[in-house]
């Protein structure tokens, strides 16, 4: 491809003005385009409005700013450089570096992060390995986070200053808009997109397949380590809103007007406070930060959406890690991970499943036994009940990522939570995936990364991950293992599946 062409290539019309990218190895990318208007004064707790057009060609050569948020001093390889601002939503655009002839498929991610951090400026979330191995276009956008974009303050609303819930879902789904407007002109197929993410980002996407305004928006879903239960009633919600006031001191009374003028940090501060002391030992094993079935947004419950069919029927890939809640045992105390919290948790749930599920767990209450009851209750059992739920009307696959390099292994993380996110990108030569293999295996990761990655991008193309990656189904059950050596197991983990049976959660 000649200079010129790749500079001809670089200015695009999007639908609210031009836009102008650069080259960036193999790849062309556009970074921080609007796509919608920022979420400020009268728009703050308001579902996301239309961008202004611009005149003029807008500069997209530098990602937006990230949502407000305090740890991302914590993420490794992340941009520090890029600012924070309530003023976030932005999207990226990264396609091949020589346009293709025909439309190619689309890549949308949302990224992780407990719904309180993270940004699409991730290092370890750079797609342009994905852009170059599969000939597709990724797109990846900011969306609200914390209180700003995961709690319901609709109570609090005043005919001058009404709130909404499920804000941060809606930029979602309007960046999901503005990729069908948009996409074409980059070189992207809008009858082909596929959503995928991890944890607070895969519960997204799943959530994205319950709501009715998201429906014909994209049109296949690959979820990784999603926790499909963190999703709950106005009640719940609601009562988090009131103690996060509280711990705001900020009564009913004046809390229209202290939500609308408060700075953004000190909602981040308070926000820390209610999910990193107050909800998991007072709900455990139930996330603050969600979205709430307010009944006309998401009119259901995720779980309750699958289980009747009123999930959109496309194709579905669902996963989780071997040992999903070592993570939050070490390093982020939000799991019911120990024997306190899991006792409460069952109290405050359904009791009667309490001796069903911890006979399936010999050796509890040790550490290791807990911890695998957390992490199973919070993330593997429920996505288990969206495949077999959802293999009733649509096709679906299940895998389960065993792989863990050995610095992870001397760690006792083993195949954690987010350790499948340098596999899918291929990024095991910055940030997280660097760490991961700096003792070794990095070919092994290299090659688990590759098989990982191709049924995602085989999925892309043509809606099926693989020959070797049999359908899910409540017959067999077959699920994907990758690990060194991949293969197809029958109904893993049949008696743990079993006894969690029925357990609804905090729904």
């Amino acid at each position: 491809m000649s200079t010129a062409t790749a500079e001809a290539g670089l200015t695009i019309q999007t639908s609210e003005g031009p836009v102008r990218g650069r080259v960036l190895g193999s790849t062309r990318s556009w970074r921080g385009m609007p796509y919608a208007a920022p979420p400020v004064g009268e728009l703050r707790l308001r579902m996301p409005r239309r961008p202004r057009p611009w005149r003029g060609v807008r500069d997209a050569s530098r990602f937006g700013p990230w949502a407000p948020q305090r740890a991302r001093r914590l993420l490794p390889g992340a941009g520090g450089s890029t600012p924070m601002s309530e003023d976030c939503l932005t999207i990226n655009v990264t396609a091949p570096r020589e346009p293709a002839e025909a439309p190619l498929p689309v890549l949308v991610f949302f990224h992780g992060g407990a719904f309180s951090s993270g940004s699409a400026a991730m290092d370890l979330l750079d797609g342009s390995g994905l852009v170059t191995s599969g000939n597709v276009v990724f797109v990846a956008m900011n969306y609200r986070l914390g209180a700003l974009g995961f709690m319901d303050f609709r109570a609090y609303s005043t005919p001058e200053r009404p709130f909404e819930a499920n804000v941060g879902l809606g930029d979602q789904v309007a960046a999901l808009e503005w990729v069908q407007r948009n996409i074409a002109a980059f070189g992207g197929d809008p009858d082909n997109v596929t959503i995928f993410g991890e944890s607070a980002g895969a519960t997204s996407a799943l959530t994205l397949m319950c709501v009715p305004s998201a429906a014909g928006l994209f049109h296949r879903a690959f979820l990784q380590s999603p926790a499909p239960g963190a999703v709950y009633g106005p009640d719940l919600t609601g009562a988090w809103a009131g103690e996060l006031l509280g711990l705001l001191g900020v009564g009913a009374g004046g809390a229209a007007e202290a939500l609308s003028e408060m700075s953004a940090m000190s909602l981040v501060a308070a926000v820390s406070q209610l999910t990193g002391r107050i909800t998991p030992d007072a709900q455990p094993g139930a996330l603050s930060l969600a979205p709430v079935v307010d009944g006309s947004f998401l009119p259901l419950h995720p779980l309750d959406a699958f289980a009747q069919g009123k999930a959109q029927q496309l194709p579905m890939v669902i996963g989780s890690m071997e040992r999903e809640g070592e993570l939050f045992d070490k390093l982020n105390d939000i799991l019911p991970t120990n024997k306190d919290r899991i006792e409460k948790m069952f109290a405050l749930t359904e009791p009667d499943h309490r001796e069903r599920v911890i006979a399936a767990y010999r050796g509890y209450p040790h550490k290791k036994q807990a911890v695998e009851i957390g992490g199973d209750a919070v993330f593997w059992h429920p996505a288990i009940q969206v495949a077999e739920a959802h293999s009733q009307y649509a096709p679906a696959w299940s895998y389960r990522f065993d792989f863990a390099p050995r610095a992870a292994r001397l760690a006792g993380l083993g195949a954690t939570h987010g350790m499948d996110l340098p596999a899918v990108f291929g990024n095991y030569g910055s940030g997280l995936g660097k760490a991961l293999v700096r003792l070794g295996d990095r070919r092994t990761a290299a090659n688990v990364g590759h098989r990982f990655q191709s049924g995602l991008l085989r999925f892309a193309r043509t809606g099926v991950p693989g020959p070797m990656w049999p359908k899910y189904d409540t017959a067999s059950r077959r699920t994907k293992i990758f690990d060194r050596y991949d293969r197809i197991e029958l109904d893993p983990r049949s008696a743990r599946r079993k006894a969690w049976n029925g357990y609804r959660g905090f729904r």
